[in-house]
Protein backbone atom coordinates (compact mmCIF):
# COMPACT_ATOMS: atom_id res chain seq x y z
CA UNK A 1 0.00 0.00 0.00
CA UNK A 2 2.96 2.13 0.65
CA UNK A 3 4.36 1.76 -2.86
CA UNK A 4 0.72 2.80 -3.98
CA UNK A 5 0.75 5.77 -1.98
CA UNK A 6 3.82 6.75 -3.23
CA UNK A 7 4.66 10.85 -3.74
CA UNK A 8 1.00 11.32 -2.30
CA UNK A 9 1.88 12.73 0.75
CA UNK A 10 5.32 14.31 -0.54
CA UNK A 11 4.52 17.87 -0.92
CA UNK A 12 2.46 17.96 1.97
CA UNK A 13 4.51 16.57 4.06
CA UNK A 14 7.67 18.97 2.67
CA UNK A 15 5.43 21.98 3.00
CA UNK A 16 4.78 21.39 6.89
CA UNK A 17 7.23 19.34 9.19
CA UNK A 18 4.28 16.97 10.88
CA UNK A 19 4.24 13.51 10.88
CA UNK A 20 1.42 11.64 8.52
CA UNK A 21 -1.21 10.20 10.37
CA UNK A 22 -0.52 6.75 11.65
CA UNK A 23 -4.34 5.31 9.84
CA UNK A 24 -2.89 6.64 6.83
CA UNK A 25 -3.19 3.64 4.81
CA UNK A 26 -6.35 2.14 6.24
CA UNK A 27 -7.52 6.04 5.18
CA UNK A 28 -6.06 6.70 1.90
CA UNK A 29 -5.13 4.76 -0.74
CA UNK A 30 -6.84 2.50 -3.90
CA UNK A 31 -8.60 -0.86 -3.73
CA UNK A 32 -9.43 -2.09 -7.08
CA UNK A 33 -12.34 -2.76 -8.09
CA UNK A 34 -11.72 -4.42 -11.66
CA UNK A 35 -15.08 -4.81 -13.30
CA UNK A 36 -17.08 -2.43 -11.04
CA UNK A 37 -19.58 -0.61 -12.91
CA UNK A 38 -19.14 3.26 -12.51
CA UNK A 39 -22.57 5.14 -12.10
CA UNK A 40 -23.13 6.59 -15.94
CA UNK A 41 -26.77 9.04 -14.76
CA UNK A 42 -23.87 11.04 -12.27
CA UNK A 43 -24.21 14.56 -13.01
CA UNK A 44 -20.55 16.37 -13.36
CA UNK A 45 -19.29 20.00 -14.13
CA UNK A 46 -16.98 21.14 -15.78
CA UNK A 47 -14.93 24.63 -15.97
CA UNK A 48 -17.40 26.06 -18.09
CA UNK A 49 -20.06 25.36 -15.78
CA UNK A 50 -22.00 22.96 -17.47
CA UNK A 51 -23.62 19.76 -16.12
CA UNK A 52 -23.73 16.31 -18.15
CA UNK A 53 -23.62 12.79 -16.77
CA UNK A 54 -20.93 10.15 -16.80
CA UNK A 55 -22.49 8.56 -20.08
CA UNK A 56 -23.35 11.99 -22.04
CA UNK A 57 -19.25 12.60 -20.76
CA UNK A 58 -18.05 9.36 -22.12
CA UNK A 59 -19.11 9.46 -25.97
CA UNK A 60 -18.70 6.05 -26.02
CA UNK A 61 -15.10 5.70 -25.59
CA UNK A 62 -12.71 4.42 -23.17
CA UNK A 63 -12.13 6.72 -20.38
CA UNK A 64 -9.05 7.42 -18.30
CA UNK A 65 -9.87 9.63 -14.53
CA UNK A 66 -7.47 10.30 -12.45
CA UNK A 67 -8.55 12.41 -9.28
CA UNK A 68 -7.23 15.34 -7.16
CA UNK A 69 -6.29 19.21 -6.82
CA UNK A 70 -6.21 21.78 -9.37
CA UNK A 71 -4.05 24.04 -8.28
CA UNK A 72 -1.33 21.59 -6.81
CA UNK A 73 1.46 22.26 -7.78
CA UNK A 74 3.42 19.29 -7.00
CA UNK A 75 2.26 15.58 -6.92
CA UNK A 76 -1.16 16.05 -8.86
CA UNK A 77 0.61 18.31 -11.29
CA UNK A 78 3.17 15.59 -11.68
CA UNK A 79 0.42 12.92 -12.47
CA UNK A 80 -1.39 15.47 -14.80
CA UNK A 81 2.21 15.99 -16.64
CA UNK A 82 3.19 12.34 -17.05
CA UNK A 83 -0.41 11.33 -17.56
CA UNK A 84 -0.71 14.46 -20.92
CA UNK A 85 3.15 12.63 -21.96
CA UNK A 86 1.83 9.22 -21.89
CA UNK A 87 -1.13 10.16 -23.65
CA UNK A 88 0.88 12.33 -26.27
CA UNK A 89 3.33 9.10 -26.88
CA UNK A 90 0.51 6.70 -27.08
CA UNK A 91 -0.98 8.30 -30.46
CA UNK A 92 -4.04 8.21 -29.18
CA UNK A 93 -6.15 11.74 -29.65
CA UNK A 94 -8.49 12.62 -26.69
CA UNK A 95 -11.56 13.84 -28.07
CA UNK A 96 -11.37 11.27 -30.72
CA UNK A 97 -10.16 7.92 -29.71
CA UNK A 98 -11.07 8.31 -25.84
CA UNK A 99 -11.50 10.48 -22.95
CA UNK A 100 -9.23 11.70 -20.50
CA UNK A 101 -11.26 13.38 -17.16
CA UNK A 102 -9.43 14.47 -14.07
CA UNK A 103 -11.82 15.17 -11.14
CA UNK A 104 -11.44 17.44 -8.55
CA UNK A 105 -11.93 16.32 -4.71
CA UNK A 106 -11.70 20.02 -2.98
CA UNK A 107 -14.90 21.29 -3.18
CA UNK A 108 -13.61 24.74 -2.63
CA UNK A 109 -11.49 24.84 -6.27
CA UNK A 110 -14.13 25.28 -8.89
CA UNK A 111 -14.45 26.32 -12.32
CA UNK A 112 -11.73 28.96 -12.73
CA UNK A 113 -9.21 26.19 -11.34
CA UNK A 114 -9.79 23.59 -13.58
CA UNK A 115 -9.43 26.47 -16.36
CA UNK A 116 -6.42 27.69 -15.11
CA UNK A 117 -5.21 23.50 -14.87
CA UNK A 118 -6.36 23.22 -18.60
CA UNK A 119 -4.35 26.26 -19.51
CA UNK A 120 -1.33 25.27 -17.73
CA UNK A 121 -0.87 22.11 -18.90
CA UNK A 122 -2.04 22.98 -22.30
CA UNK A 123 1.35 25.24 -22.09
CA UNK A 124 3.59 22.47 -20.92
CA UNK A 125 2.05 19.60 -22.69
CA UNK A 126 0.22 20.65 -25.75
CA UNK A 127 0.80 17.34 -28.26
CA UNK A 128 -1.63 15.69 -25.14
CA UNK A 129 -4.27 18.19 -26.71
CA UNK A 130 -5.10 19.30 -23.07
CA UNK A 131 -7.66 21.32 -24.36
CA UNK A 132 -9.77 18.79 -25.26
CA UNK A 133 -9.88 17.15 -21.57
CA UNK A 134 -12.52 17.31 -19.47
CA UNK A 135 -11.62 19.12 -15.94
CA UNK A 136 -14.63 18.55 -13.98
CA UNK A 137 -15.79 20.23 -10.48
CA UNK A 138 -18.17 17.54 -9.34
CA UNK A 139 -20.29 18.19 -6.34
CA UNK A 140 -19.26 16.36 -2.97
CA UNK A 141 -21.69 13.75 -3.52
CA UNK A 142 -21.06 13.21 -7.45
CA UNK A 143 -17.54 12.83 -6.51
CA UNK A 144 -18.26 10.47 -3.70
CA UNK A 145 -20.39 8.35 -6.10
CA UNK A 146 -17.85 8.34 -8.58
CA UNK A 147 -14.61 8.01 -5.99
CA UNK A 148 -16.41 4.90 -4.06
CA UNK A 149 -16.74 2.71 -7.18
CA UNK A 150 -13.11 3.35 -8.18
CA UNK A 151 -11.61 2.48 -4.87
CA UNK A 152 -10.26 6.07 -4.65
CA UNK A 153 -10.02 6.53 -0.89
CA UNK A 154 -9.04 9.97 0.71
CA UNK A 155 -9.74 11.99 3.61
CA UNK A 156 -8.87 15.73 4.46
CA UNK A 157 -5.94 16.47 6.91
CA UNK A 158 -7.12 19.49 9.35
CA UNK A 159 -3.87 19.95 10.55
CA UNK A 160 -2.23 20.29 7.11
CA UNK A 161 -6.13 21.63 5.92
CA UNK A 162 -5.23 19.26 3.02
CA UNK A 163 -6.89 16.05 1.23
CA UNK A 164 -4.60 13.26 1.39
CA UNK A 165 -5.04 10.86 -1.54
CA UNK A 166 -3.35 8.22 -3.71
CA UNK A 167 -1.73 8.58 -6.82
CA UNK A 168 -2.73 7.03 -9.60
CA UNK A 169 -5.16 6.63 -13.00
CA UNK A 170 -8.24 4.36 -13.52
CA UNK A 171 -8.87 3.21 -17.20
CA UNK A 172 -12.67 2.26 -18.00
CA UNK A 173 -14.30 0.58 -20.93
CA UNK A 174 -17.24 3.11 -22.60
CA UNK A 175 -19.72 1.18 -20.86
CA UNK A 176 -18.43 2.20 -17.71
CA UNK A 177 -16.80 -0.96 -16.31
CA UNK A 178 -13.60 -0.13 -14.47
CA UNK A 179 -10.58 -2.05 -16.91
CA UNK A 180 -7.26 -1.29 -15.91
CA UNK A 181 -5.20 0.79 -12.64
CA UNK A 182 -2.25 2.44 -13.85
CA UNK A 183 -0.67 3.10 -10.08
CA UNK A 184 2.03 6.17 -8.96
CA UNK A 185 3.15 8.98 -11.24
CA UNK A 186 5.12 6.94 -14.28
CA UNK A 187 2.89 6.38 -16.69
CA UNK A 188 4.27 4.83 -19.35
CA UNK A 189 2.59 5.34 -23.07
CA UNK A 190 2.96 1.80 -23.77
CA UNK A 191 1.20 0.66 -21.20
CA UNK A 192 -1.17 3.11 -21.45
CA UNK A 193 -2.13 2.44 -25.15
CA UNK A 194 -2.36 -1.19 -24.17
CA UNK A 195 -4.94 -0.19 -21.36
CA UNK A 196 -7.33 1.57 -23.63
CA UNK A 197 -6.72 -0.47 -26.51
CA UNK A 198 -7.99 -3.79 -23.84
CA UNK A 199 -10.49 -1.29 -22.71
CA UNK A 200 -12.12 -0.16 -26.20
CA UNK A 201 -12.77 -4.14 -26.68
CA UNK A 202 -11.27 -3.64 -30.10
CA UNK A 203 -12.89 -0.71 -31.05
CA UNK A 204 -9.15 0.57 -31.21
CA UNK A 205 -5.67 -0.72 -31.91
CA UNK A 206 -3.60 -2.35 -34.67
CA UNK A 207 -2.84 -5.84 -35.27
CA UNK A 208 0.34 -5.27 -33.29
CA UNK A 209 -1.42 -4.24 -30.52
CA UNK A 210 -3.96 -6.86 -30.67
CA UNK A 211 -0.58 -9.59 -30.76
CA UNK A 212 1.32 -8.05 -27.99
CA UNK A 213 -1.94 -7.96 -25.81
CA UNK A 214 -2.09 -11.41 -26.51
CA UNK A 215 1.47 -12.63 -25.43
CA UNK A 216 1.17 -9.81 -22.19
CA UNK A 217 -0.77 -10.36 -18.69
CA UNK A 218 -2.16 -6.99 -16.77
CA UNK A 219 -0.49 -7.84 -13.11
CA UNK A 220 -2.99 -6.22 -10.68
CA UNK A 221 -0.40 -5.94 -7.95
CA UNK A 222 1.70 -3.67 -9.85
CA UNK A 223 -0.36 -2.14 -12.51
CA UNK A 224 1.47 -2.85 -15.35
CA UNK A 225 1.21 -5.47 -18.37
CA UNK A 226 4.46 -8.48 -18.56
CA UNK A 227 5.29 -11.39 -21.12
CA UNK A 228 3.39 -14.29 -20.47
CA UNK A 229 5.26 -16.68 -21.54
CA UNK A 230 3.29 -19.89 -21.80
CA UNK A 231 1.34 -17.41 -24.05
CA UNK A 232 4.61 -16.67 -26.26
CA UNK A 233 5.20 -20.31 -26.35
CA UNK A 234 2.23 -21.18 -27.54
CA UNK A 235 1.77 -18.61 -30.59
CA UNK A 236 5.20 -19.55 -31.45
CA UNK A 237 4.41 -23.26 -31.72
CA UNK A 238 1.02 -22.16 -33.51
CA UNK A 239 3.35 -20.19 -36.02
CA UNK A 240 5.76 -22.92 -36.63
CA UNK A 241 2.87 -25.38 -37.17
CA UNK A 242 1.22 -23.30 -39.61
CA UNK A 243 4.91 -22.59 -41.20
CA UNK A 244 5.52 -26.25 -41.56
CA UNK A 245 1.96 -27.25 -42.88
CA UNK A 246 2.79 -24.46 -46.09
CA UNK A 247 5.80 -25.35 -46.49
CA UNK A 248 4.98 -29.35 -46.62
CA UNK A 249 1.70 -28.30 -48.83
CA UNK A 250 3.87 -26.21 -51.51
CA UNK A 251 6.29 -29.29 -51.96
CA UNK A 252 3.72 -31.46 -52.85
CA UNK A 253 2.30 -28.72 -55.22
CA UNK A 254 5.65 -28.41 -56.70
CA UNK A 255 6.34 -32.72 -57.03
CA UNK A 256 3.00 -32.49 -58.87
CA UNK A 257 3.55 -29.73 -60.76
Amino acid sequence: MISRLLLCLSAVLLCGATMPPTDLEQRAGFDQHLGAQLPLQTVLRDGSNVDETLQQRAHGKPLVIALGYFNCRHLCDTVMQSLAHAVAGAGLQPGRDLEVMFLGIDPREGPEAAQRAMRHLAGTVPAAWPTRWQYLTPSPQALRDIAHPLGFRYFRDPRLDEYVHPAGIVVVTPQGRISRYLFGVDYQPGTLRLAIVEASRGALGSLTDRLVLLCCGYDPSTGRYTLLIGKLMQLTGIAFAATLCAVVGWLAWRRRA
